[in-house]
C-alpha cells in the first residue's frame, strides 16, 4: 500500500534557490519517516504544469543529503510560503489559484486589518483587542493620538517587524518616533514637532496600507518591550491545542520583541513573574490567554477555511487582561528552541505531520463509506 504523500510548499528566497528553514524542513522529513508520512519540499519554480510533476527537494536523514526527483503532486500541501516582494511571489499567487482544487493543509490568511476586523465583529473577542483603525489619512492617526499618549503604525501586510513605527507624546506639541525600517533595522529615535507629522508620514506612505494601534505600555523596568507569542496547532485528531507560548523580550531601542530583530526568547512563567506578581493573576492568565487562542484558532478556521497552525502575538498588560497583537498564519518554531524547550519544539514540528495523517485517514474513510 502506498505512503500517504506531503508536500510542503515554500518559496525561495534568492535566485540562486535558497531556502529558509532548510533545518526544519530535515526534522520534519526524518520525523515523517518515522510516522509512516513520505514529505518533500518544493516551490512554484519546481512544477512542470504541462507534465504535472514537481521537481522536489528531498532529504535522506541517513545520508544527511538533499536531492531533486520528478514527483507527482502530493496527496496533501502544507503551504509555508511568507510574503515576498518579488516575481517569485507572483508565481506562487498563480500556483494558489491554478492548484485550488487540490487539499492543502492551511489556506492563505487575510492582512492584519481584515483579520481585526472578523474578530472585531464577536463580542467574546472585542475585549482582547486593541483600539485599531485602517490609515486612510493623517487625521486617523491624529485622532488616536489625541487618545492615546503612543500609537503603533504597522503594514497591514508587514512581518518580522518590518516597517513599524511608534509614535508617542514628548509633550503639548511634539512627538517621539521610534521604530525599525522594511529591512529590519531600528531607525534612529527622531522628535519632531506635531506639525511636521503629516510630512514625515508621508514618506512612509501609509495610507491605506498601515493600520494605527493603541500603545499598550509593555516596557520592563529595563526599558525593552516584552510580548508573548503562542503557537496553536492541530493536533493528531484534528483537534485545535495549545503547543506552547513563550515570552519575548525587545532589543535596544527595539519598538518590536521580534527575535529576527535582536529580541530574545525567555520562558512565560518568567517573564510574567517579573511582570506580574500576584500568583493568582499570573494563573489566570496562562488559562485565559490559552482559550484565547483555541477560540480565535477555531473562528478564523471557520472564517477563511482551512488552518493548522496559528501564532497568537499576545499583550498582558498590568490588569492581567491579554490583549491579540497579530495573528501569524506561518509561525516560525525558533522560540522553543531559544529557551531550551526542546519537547515543544519538536512537538512543534511533529504536529503538522500527525494532522496531515488524520486529515488523509479522515478523508479515505469517508470515500470509502
Amino acid at each position: 500500500m502506498s505512503q500517504p504523500v506531503l508536500g510542503i510548499l515554500t518559496l525561495y528566497l534568492n535566485n540562486r534557490k535558497r531556502l529558509e528553514e532548510v533545518p526544519v524542513y530535515e526534522r520534519m522529513i526524518s520525523e515523517g519517516r518515522e510516522l509512516g508520512l513520505d514529505v518533500f519540499v518544493f516551490t512554484p519554480a519546481d512544477v512542470n504544469s504541462s507534465k504535472r510533476l514537481i521537481h522536489a527537494l528531498q532529504f535522506n536523514p541517513d545520508t544527511g543529503r538533499w536531492t531533486r526527483r520528478w514527483r507527482s503532486f502530493p496527496h496533501m500541501i502544507f503551504d509555508r510560503s511568507r510574503i515576498q516582494k518579488s516575481e517569485r511571489f507572483q508565481q506562487l499567487l498563480r500556483f494558489r489559484s491554478r492548484y485550488n482544487h487540490l487539499l492543502f493543509l492551511n489556506k492563505p490568511l487575510r492582512n492584519k486589518w481584515t483579520v481585526h476586523q472578523t474578530l472585531f465583529e464577536v463580542r467574546r473577542f472585542k475585549p482582547h483587542l486593541p483600539d485599531t483603525m485602517l490609515v486612510n489619512s493623517i487625521g486617523d492617526v491624529n485622532r488616536m493620538l489625541d487618545k492615546y499618549d503612543a500609537v503603533y503604525l504597522k503594514p497591514i501586510n508587514g512581518t518580522g517587524g518590518r516597517g513599524i513605527l511608534r509614535i508617542s507624546k514628548s509633550n503639548s506639541s511634539s512627538y517621539e518616533i521610534r521604530g525599525r525600517n522594511t529591512d529590519r533595522s531600528i531607525i534612529t529615535p527622531k522628535r519632531i514637532p506635531a506639525a511636521m507629522l503629516a510630512s514625515y508620514l508621508a514618506g512612509w506612505d501609509v495610507k491605506g496600507r498601515y493600520l494605527v494601534q493603541e500603545g499598550i505600555p509593555l516596557e520592563l523596568p529595563n526599558g525593552r518591550v516584552h510580548d508573548y507569542r503562542m503557537l496553536v496547532q492541530k493536533n493528531g485528531f484534528g483537534e485545535w491545542e495549545v503547543t506552547g507560548c513563550v515570552g519575548r523580550v525587545g532589543a535596544i531601542n527595539s519598538v518590536t520583541s521580534n527575535l529576527h530583530g535582536g529580541g530574545r526568547a525567555t520562558g512565560m512563567d518568567e517573564l510574567l513573574e517579573e511582570w506580574i506578581p500576584d500568583a493568582e493573576k499570573r494563573e489566570r492568565v496562562r488559562r485565559d490567554s490559552a482559550k484565547l487562542g483555541i477560540d480565535v484558532s477555531r473562528y478564523l478556521e471557520e472564517q477563511y477555511g482551512a488552518l493548522c497552525e496559528l501564532a497568537l502575538d499576545l499583550a498582558i498588560d498590568k490588569s492581567g487582561r491579554t490583549l491579540l497583537l497579530e495573528v501569524n498564519p506561518k509561525p516560525s518554531r525558533e522560540v522553543f528552541s531559544q529557551v531550551g524547550d526542546k519537547n515543544a519544539y519538536r512537538i512543534s514540528l511533529i504536529r503538522p505531520l500527525e494532522y496531515a495523517l488524520w486529515v488523509y485517514n479522515h478523508r479515505k474513510h469517508s470515500k470509502n463509506a
